[in-house]
């Protein structure tokens, strides 16, 4: 049965040698004392509305069962039309099948489905994309249709009667589609198109995972507590190199299969304890690979070279087996394994007694975690625009935490996969933005009064890819945007909404509720690429789930900001950058810039000290950076009346300044009142940000 029903509680199955690829760890029974803990670990989540209510579920399997119905009327409406035997029409069938964390029993409140309609062999996908599309046009429920054919997995998005859906499509080589179909089924992927069994991959894994886990009912408030631990603590993003809803649902089930008779409280902790000493790159197994001979890319190091690569494999139980987290990094698999470390040392004072499970869910301060920020603006003028720009620079980020995590100045680059609205500009010209925020740690140097760290190539190729890819696929429209800036911890309160960096201050459960209520969406499920991975494709429906903030509150200036723009000649192509440059003040078209240097990004700049300013206290932080609009006064900034190209360098300490430039002590302003480079037809801007670190 596609649809879940939550709140029946699972008879007891009887528990085989072993699930997964090993034998388990542990057969111990619960205790009384662990159903108590279980009991604390419900109540526990209750407040941060992981539970739906019975009501609403009820609500969402009649939405499904009306979608059922649609279905099976539009296939019988198409074999007509296709002059199908009247006796096969009537048992043509059709079906609506779930996947994702809706399917797995793990929704929380106001969530999305994830839906896939499975049709015969003689209706096509344009079928699919046409007249199926026109006919929920038609229903009075469904609101906000649209379809994205084009997408790695091509997807009709919905909101039937206030439930948002989206509705994958595959077409089975059968002649009719029966209510008892298993999609485990293996032979089914014969003689498929790719996009039909990338389609069926989400709901395969689903249910392969159902299958894997020795009691469905402890899988799930075990995935739900552990769910809500990884948003709290900001590393639940698949495309941002942290781990997605599937991902999670995998590590969860191999914990069960290593403790099969474990209630959750057990779980929880043990499944800090595993994973926290798991040696990776060893790959996460739910059961061993099988080869259907399909001739389909699964994932195999033996024989695909850049598997060997991969730093967390967590690879999917259904063929064609696939890594599901292709995009961890070194930063982001150091800051998962740090956050399962200090999980399991508070869970060991839960179960002894000595902490509350609301302090497991405590967000720790991602703005006072790190001294050093860079802060990423994505901006358009319309809010389509946006809402494609967005899907494309938030596709990308990974690659700019790449970059600045090799640099070799750099230990750890850390993204918050929160994302909030960006500024907006004193100009009557409408914008819209969205803003990311990655904490830096730079490594602590010995035996050097200063460090010249030069990140303008990192970030400048960073930028490239993006524009280049929104060029190639004829996206690019000239006022899309990119804005890159370098704040040091104490300013950020200058851009970012005071009621986040407030809340997140308090490791109290009332101002986490109140944080979760204005700013974090703990509803998103935003995992959906249990399909192949797609390293340079930008999947549409990523575009429609990106993250925005909620929050209404203004954003004020930051000690230092570049723009950058599309870099686009005449002829459509991308202009060469230049990986060092000088400030311009000039409104006209900036020149081309030369190539870039071939200087290893982050490498120490002597040859340019002494062109810098002096520092004159070790305890005073300097930012300079070129602004074009002179009427304008910059914010904790100095102009450099410089002509050329564009530069922006940043000299500060790593101590907390007692005393500040005189351009540091202006007030507070929008983010408005911050000088822009204005539009240019053939806008080429150049990225650079160079700092200098101070004992």
């Amino acid at each position: 049965m596609p649809f879940p029903i939550t709140n029946q509680v699972q008879t007891a199955q009887q528990t085989p040698k072993h699930y997964g690829i090993t034998s388990p760890i542990s057969l111990v029974l619960p205790k009384d004392s662990d159903l108590a803990l279980t009991q604390k670990l419900t109540d526990a989540l209750k407040p941060f509305g992981v539970f739906e209510e019975e009501l609403e579920l009820q609500r969402r399997i009649l939405v499904l069962g009306k979608l059922n119905t649609l279905v099976k009327e539009w296939i019988r409406e198409i074999s007509e039309s296709k002059n199908i035997p009247a006796s096969l029409i009537d048992n043509v069938g059709g079906k609506i099948f779930t996947f994702g964390s809706y399917r797995l029993g793990v929704h929380t409140k106001g969530a999305d489905i994830d839906a896939l309609c499975v049709a015969p062999r003689h209706v096509e996908r344009s079928d699919f994309f046409t007249s199926f599309y026109d006919k929920l046009k038609e229903q009075e429920e469904v609101k906000d249709l649209r379809a994205v054919e084009e997408a790695f997995v091509p997807v009709i998005k919905l909101s039937f009667d206030g439930i948002e859906i989206d509705i994958l499509f595959a077409r089975l080589a059968l002649q009719t589609i029966p209510e008892n179909l298993d999609l485990r089924d293996d032979s089914l992927l014969k003689n498929l198109d790719i996009r039909c069994i990338r389609s069926l991959n989400g709901c395969r894994v689903t249910d392969e995972i159902l299958h894997l886990v020795p009691n469905i009912e402890n899988f799930r408030l075990t995935l739900r507590a552990i769910k809500l631990w990884a948003k709290r603590h900001n590393i639940y993003s698949n495309i941002l190199g942290f781990l997605g809803g599937v991902s999670w649902a995998m590590l969860v089930a191999r914990t069960c299969q290593l403790y099969p008779n474990a209630v959750a409280s057990t779980l929880v902790h043990k499944f800090f304890l595993v994973f926290s000493k798991w040696e990776w790159p060893n790959p996460v197994l739910l059961k061993q690979p099988e080869d259907c001979n399909l001739n389909l890319p699964v994932w195999d190091p033996r024989v695909t070279p850049s598997d060997r690569y991969h730093l967390m494999p967590i690879i999917t139980p259904a063929y064609p087996q696939q890594n599901s987290t292709y995009n961890v990094s070194v930063s982001t698999r150091n800051i998962m394994v740090e956050e399962f470390k200090q999980g399991l040392a508070i869970t060991d004072e839960i179960l002894l007694n000595k902490a509350d499970w609301s302090k497991l869910f405590e967000a720790p301060n991602f703005f006072q975690k790190y001294k050093h920020y860079i802060v990423l603006l994505a901006s358009a003028p319309t809010e389509k625009q946006h809402l494609e720009w967005v899907g494309l620079v938030e596709s990308k980020i990974r690659i700019l935490v790449g970059n600045l995590e090799k640099n070799e100045f750099i230990t750890l680059a850390h993204v918050n996969p929160q994302s909030f609205p960006g500024p907006k500009e004193g100009s009557d010209k409408e914008e819209f933005s969205t803003m990311w925020v990655i904490g830096i740690d730079f490594k602590k140097m010995e035996g050097s009064e200063h460090l010249n760290v030069d990140l303008t190539f990192d970030i400048q190729s960073f930028t490239d890819t993006v524009y280049r890819q929104a060029i190639t696929s004829k996206m690019f429209e000239p006022d899309m945007k990119i804005t890159v800036m370098h704040v040091k911890r104490k300013q950020l309160h200058q851009l970012l909404p005071d009621l986040v960096i407030l809340k997140r201050r308090k490791h109290s459960t009332e101002g986490l509720r109140g944080m979760n209520d204005s700013s974090v969406d703990l509803s998103l499920d935003s995992d959906n690429s249990m399909s192949m991975p797609s390293p340079t494709g930008t999947s549409s429906s990523t575009v429609a789930k990106s993250g925005h903030s909620t929050s209404p509150h203004g954003c004020t200036a930051t000690s230092a900001s570049t723009e950058s723009q599309g870099k686009t000649d005449s002829s459509g192509g991308t202009a060469p950058v230049g990986a060092q440059g000088t400030t311009s003040n000039s409104t006209s078209s900036p020149p081309l810039l030369g190539p870039p240097a071939g200087k290893r990004p982050g490498s120490s700049l002597q040859a340019e000290k002494d062109k810098k300013l002096k520092v004159e206290e070790e305890s005073t932080s300097e930012v300079k950076a070129t602004v074009q609009k002179e009427e304008q006064a910059p914010v904790e900034s100095e102009q450099a009346p410089v002509e050329g190209e564009v530069k922006m360098e940043t000299e500060m300490t790593e101590l907390g300044a007692e005393e500040k430039p005189q351009a540091q002590k202006i007030a507070s302003a929008d983010l408005s009142d911050v000088p822009l480079l204005p539009a240019n037809p053939i806008p080429v801007l150049k990225n650079s940000i160079k700092l200098r670190l101070s004992r």
